[in-house]
């Protein structure tokens, strides 16, 4: 029997819409797979590996299932808001394992997903595919560090669920703090998005950090870790608000959408102030 070594390398599922052999789909697909998809993979030590190349398009097989329940990694190409990949990424969600998401820039997030990150690139603009290329192998290395979870909505909505219908008051409260940040990320993803702006109003590994770190709440040290979560929250708030004192006037769109965030923010902030001082008690 063959034994494995430490130099085979481990497999990355792509899910994306595939089409007909000489349809435009299929052609978008081939490029972003080998421009995009491939060359970080490969240097992180995975084998992408797509559906064609284990069944026929639209065809969703045993092995294909097995593929994203067990890979190691799953990229999902979320462009032309195809069935299959949603219903294949819904799949890699309940898992509650390693996912990188991508959507052809101009596109609309879908709303399921929009609180998640998601890689946007335009696969005819040269610095636009290296930029995504970049991300990607920044995602994996994140992923490899957190300890190989990541966060969904089906994962996001079962620890919510966990945690209200705990008998621990504490709990109860963390669940609120986790739906406000939730909500404020949502937020933050749609305003950046509204007013295209290439630097987000927040700092883009924040909730990135916040839910591999989510675990901590729930232990005995909460205490540090919601004292360092809300130093960093204030520092965040501090900055939107001195960004909104720039704007000559409150009533531009802007200045709505940076206000909006500064009060979500608040909101968290009290939450957290709340549950920490419960706990002094």
């Amino acid at each position: 029997m063959k034994m494995k070594t430490n130099t085979e390398k481990k497999i990355c599922f792509v899910i994306s819409p595939i089409g007909d052999a000489d349809s435009e789909t299929r052609s978008r697909s081939d490029m972003v797979l080998e421009y995009i998809i491939t060359p970080p993979v490969e240097s992180m030590g995975y084998d992408p590996i797509r559906a064609d190349k284990i069944s026929e398009p639209g065809i969703i097989t045993t092995q294909i299932i097995q593929k994203i329940i067990d890979s190691p990694l799953v990229i999902a190409d979320l462009t032309e808001h195809n069935p299959n990949v949603f219903y294949e990424l819904a799949l890699r969600h309940a898992t509650k394992k390693p996912l990188i998401q991508l959507i052809k820039k101009g596109e609309s997030i879908p709303f399921d997903v929009a609180s998640t990150r998601i890689i946007s690139f335009d696969i005819k603009d040269l610095k636009s595919v290296d930029q995504a290329k970049k991300e990607i192998e920044n995602q994996i290395r994140a992923i490899e560090a957190g300890g190989g979870e990541t966060e969904n909505p089906i994962s996001v909505s079962l620890d919510l669920k966990m945690l209200k219908e705990s008998n621990n008051p504490e709990q109860r409260s963390i669940a609120d703090v986790i739906e406000a940040l939730t909500e404020l990320r949502g937020t933050v993803m749609s305003i950046d998005k509204r007013i295209n702006n290439p630097d987000s109003l927040f700092p883009t590994d924040f909730f990135d950090r916040f839910y591999y770190r989510k675990e901590k709440m729930i232990r005995p040290d909460f205490m540090m870790y919601s004292r360092d979560i809300r130093s960093e929250l204030r520092v965040i708030h501090d900055q939107l608000q001195s960004h909104w004192n720039t704007f000559p006037s409150a009533n531009t769109k802007k200045a709505e959408y940076v206000w909006e965030i500064i009060l979500r923010v608040r909101k968290v902030n009290d939450l957290f102030d709340k549950i920490y001082m419960t706990a002094l008690e």
